[in-house]
């Protein structure tokens, strides 16, 4: 093999990695949680659907992967992700992928989350107003997912990511994956959608604690710029305490089984996250606790979702 060829090879290879790093598989867990509760809270219901189930996991990870190649695009263009960050540094900050590239990118995977949410609604839809009110809600996750950094005034940048997180990551897929399979709606099913919601913003906040200097000094006004470091942990234990409160109360009200309450095995994590999270006021001690709450939230839903399943 000629040098030429060792280094086409190595820049290939380079490449291939930049682009893992855009789509940021990581964070697919967050999209996969709320799919599996609002599926659990329908088979508690007794409308557990395959179809829907596996469609709606994979509608709600291609809007993930359009929401962080879009984050990237957006954060770089705007000049945010600079080398002072403290998170890992993705293919355009490498300058691996060009502008251009990304656009294409986020092109071919707002197509895709097009194919995959019209099959979804074709399968689990049978009136009218349900096939319109899916499409368009399916539009509002597309367009919060691109306008969250791109655009001329993206709502990431005015400290509306969390609001965000809350309706999509819990509200909008708990409660739309339940509707699918169910084709009723539950008040009771707010409760749940709503911890599953307050978790995923807790990995936004943790993310946005990494980043606090670099956002502050770029214009990038977080949630937790704007609370300030201090403030945003507070804030952070409170998301995770209404979260757990959430599920419990749903499990007294509706459950009636010792392994309703599988969820408090997680306690344990988070109580201990939360601690970390407080007594360590420097962003470089957030980068290890993102993976930490990224994996704590999985584990909590996961294990909801078994007691559901088995009642």
């Amino acid at each position: 093999m000629t040098n030429s060829d060792n280094m086409s090879s190595t820049t290939s290879i380079s490449q291939t990695q930049a682009w893992l790093e855009s789509l940021r598989p990581k964070t697919l867990p967050l999209a996969v949680a709320a799919v599996v509760t609002g599926s659990a809270l329908a088979s508690w219901m007794g409308h557990f659907k395959w179809p829907v189930a596996l469609l709606a996991l994979l509608t709600a990870a291609i809007l993930q992967i359009l929401s962080n190649l879009a984050n990237d695009y957006g954060d770089v263009t705007k000049g945010s992700d600079t080398g002072k960050r403290i998170g890992p540094m993705r293919g355009m900050q490498k300058g691996l992928i060009t502008a251009k590239q990304m656009k294409n990118a986020l092109k071919i995977t707002v197509l895709l989350s097009c194919l995959s949410g019209i099959s979804l609604i074709t399968v689990a839809s049978n009136s009218p107003g349900d096939i319109i009110g899916f499409l368009i809600l399916g539009l509002l996750a597309i367009v919060a997912a691109i306008t969250y950094t791109v655009g001329t005034r993206p709502y990431g940048y005015i400290g509306l990511g969390d609001i965000s997180v809350l309706i999509f990551f819990g509200w909008l897929s708990v409660l739309g994956t339940y509707y699918l399979q169910t084709r009723t709606f539950s008040i009771s099913t707010i409760l749940p959608a709503t911890a599953c919601g307050l978790l995923s913003v807790a990995v936004l906040n943790i993310n946005n604690l990494r980043d606090i200097e670099n956002d502050r000094q770029n214009g990038k006004n977080t949630l937790a710029v704007r609370l300030g470091g201090k403030k945003a942990r507070y804030y952070h234990a409170a998301l995770l305490v209404t979260a757990m409160l959430c599920f419990a109360i749903f499990t007294l009200l509706y459950l009636h089984n010792w392994f309703s309450w599988l969820f408090l095995l997680a306690f344990p994590l988070l109580l201990k996250h939360i601690v970390q999270v407080l007594r360590d006021p420097t962003p470089e001690g957030m980068r290890p606790k993102l993976v930490q709450m990224v994996k704590a939230a999985l584990l909590t839903n996961i294990l909801f979702s078994i007691g559901l399943i088995l009642n």
